[in-house]
């Protein structure tokens, strides 16, 4: 009976500390395999089309070719004035939902009814709501979103 004392003693660490090593292996694992094989399917694409370009086919009545999602690339790509556009609602996004989080903090702690001022927690993720509202407006483009 010892024996499994001692044997629950010394795998319950390793147990804890391989569920964080397991996830990040597998994250990366699924980056990676994710990356292949959109990379295989533009390269199947662009064979296909080859193919069909040798044999005759008007390239203009070819579909086009599907593009691999390149992440922070993509954003390089873009417009100067899509990138704003983009950056602007993103800012806007986040002090809305930061704002409302704060105003519901604190409503939440001033109906707890504690009798000191826990309801004031609130007033930290509100204001930076409205800062990130304000820097919305600050980088929005000057023709409008």
């Amino acid at each position: 009976m010892n024996f499994i004392g001692d044997l629950t003693e010394s795998i319950m660490p390793i147990m804890v500390f391989s569920i964080p090593i397991v996830a990040i292996v597998g994250g990366i694992t699924m980056g990676i395999v994710r990356t292949m094989t959109q990379s295989r399917i533009v390269e199947n694409a662009q064979r296909e089309r080859i193919a069909a370009i040798q044999a005759g086919i008007d390239p203009s009545k070819l579909p086009p070719l599907p593009h691999a999602d390149l992440g922070d690339m993509a954003e390089a790509a873009r417009s100067p004035e899509e990138s704003q556009r983009r950056r602007t609602n993103g800012l806007m996004v986040g002090g809305i939902v930061t704002l409302f989080t704060g105003i519901g903090l604190a409503c939440f702690f001033s109906l707890m009814d504690t009798g000191s001022n826990t309801w004031a927690i609130g007033i930290i993720p509100a204001f930076i709501g409205i800062a990130l509202l304000l820097s919305a407006f600050l980088v929005r483009p000057r023709g409008g979103i």
